[in-house]
């Protein structure tokens, strides 16, 4: 009998998205006992509302590709790929996230880890159509599947344990937008005092010396937080 798997596809740009869609087509065409249902999302917005819709259904997603750089949702919640990973861990923790992104940097590499915890794990300039099917392939055998840019990190684990959360995340894209800093008490929950203390150690962890926070926004969209 058929095993069919339904499986969604995040990214921004149509021509990747496409690339990984024809991955699950050369699987289902050389496998027959294997077959795909493929939605495609390619922002923020559209993806949430298929998560959202697999959480209230019978049909949940087996298998997720989620590009990490992605726009922010329309309403501001949702900042990027590695906020759709908490959506989707936190509403359909059965489905198998296989994280894709331009960003091979370890300290970013390592929060999306600690963060999402994907059970698969690809830097795009690894990527070739051989990779992404052993991916799907792995993930279908219910193995993880790294590609050789993660595992090199993984094998030169980074010492600093230390990951930003969400407010830490929230107040560099409000800083990036132009938001100025006696604004930020109305859109993040806390006092001044607390969100100065926290851009102050943002910039200790960064290695940032400059006053004003320019150099901090600079760096953080480098490392891929905004």
């Amino acid at each position: 009998m058929t095993k069919r798997y339904n499986a969604l596809i995040i990214d921004d740009h149509p021509i990747i998205a496409e690339a990984y869609k024809s991955a699950f087509q050369k699987i289902s065409r050389e496998n027959e006992l294997i077959s795909f249902d493929i939605e495609v999302a390619h922002d923020c917005d559209m993806a949430y509302y298929h998560i959202k819709q697999s959480a209230e259904s019978t049909t949940v997603f087996d298998i997720i590709f989620l590009d990490i750089s992605l726009p922010p949702s329309k309403d501001g919640k949702i900042l990027s790929g590695e906020d759709l990973g908490l959506k989707i861990n936190s509403l359909i923790p059965q489905a198998k996230i296989i994280v894709s992104t331009a960003f091979n940097d370890n300290y970013r590499m390592h929060s999306i880890f600690k963060n999402i915890n994907p059970e698969g794990f690809l830097i795009k300039n690894d990527i070739t159509p051989k990779e992404l099917v052993a991916a799907i392939d792995t993930l279908i055998a219910g193995s993880f599947y790294y590609s050789k840019t993660v595992m090199k990190m993984l094998k030169n684990q980074i010492s600093s344990d230390y990951l930003l959360d969400d407010l830490d995340r929230k107040i560099l894209y409000e800083l990036s937008i132009g938001t100025r800093m006696k604004e930020l008490p109305k859109v993040i929950p806390l006092s001044p005092t607390a969100i100065d203390k926290r851009k102050r150690h943002l910039k200790h962890i960064f290695g940032i010396n400059s006053p004003d926070d320019r150099e901090l926004i600079c760096t953080a969209k480098e490392k891929g937080f905004i």
